[in-house]
């Protein structure tokens, strides 16, 4: 009787998770009618319009108080510049050519890794090469094509991702 008893309740728990996991679709089960973050790779970054954005953005980091390091890549994930303001912290030099890296490699913000682990859950992102779910990494596209990132870090997430917009807008029109 015991061990019916247990089929019984195991049967309608399983029944009824069944149909609740059947309810609730995958996100990652949508497939998108078109490529999502398919912009083209274009001609890599000049020294002069990459030391530009730099400039840009640490003029606003300079304006904040803020001490960053900040980083531009060109269109092969390979830096161009680099600047490490006074007094930024040493463990954000890495971090700021991570974050550029990611941004050029994904063709698509730190920031939408950032949301997509931190409020999607989407966990799996961690273990792709070269992501990092911070934000403070942004695309530079030019004529419609990716030719650098910037990153910026040092700060606050969106300490990083103001000063970087900042950065970026020298080149994204």
């Amino acid at each position: 009787m015991r061990h019916r008893m247990r089929a019984m309740i195991l049967t309608a728990f399983l029944g009824v998770y069944g149909a609740a996991s059947a309810q609730q679709a995958n996100p990652l089960d949508v497939i998108p009618d078109k490529m999502p973050f398919a912009t083209p790779y274009g001609a890599p970054i000049s020294l002069a319009r990459a030391q530009a954005a730099i400039a840009a953005a640490t003029a606003e980091a300079e304006k904040r108080d803020w001490a960053l390091n900040v980083a531009v890549v060109d269109s092969g994930a390979n830096l161009v510049a680099f600047v490490r303001m006074d007094g930024a912290l040493l463990g954000s030099i890495a971090i700021s050519q991570h974050k550029a890296r990611a941004a050029v490699k994904f063709r698509r913000p730190t920031k939408v890794f950032e949301e997509n682990i931190q409020k999607n859950d989407y966990k799996y992102q961690l273990t792709l090469d070269d992501v990092i779910a911070s934000r403070g990494g942004i695309p530079l596209i030019e004529d419609g094509k990716l030719i650098g990132a910037i990153g910026c870090s040092g700060g606050a997430g969106s300490q990083d991702e103001a000063a970087c917009m900042v950065g970026a807008a020298t080149i994204n029109k």
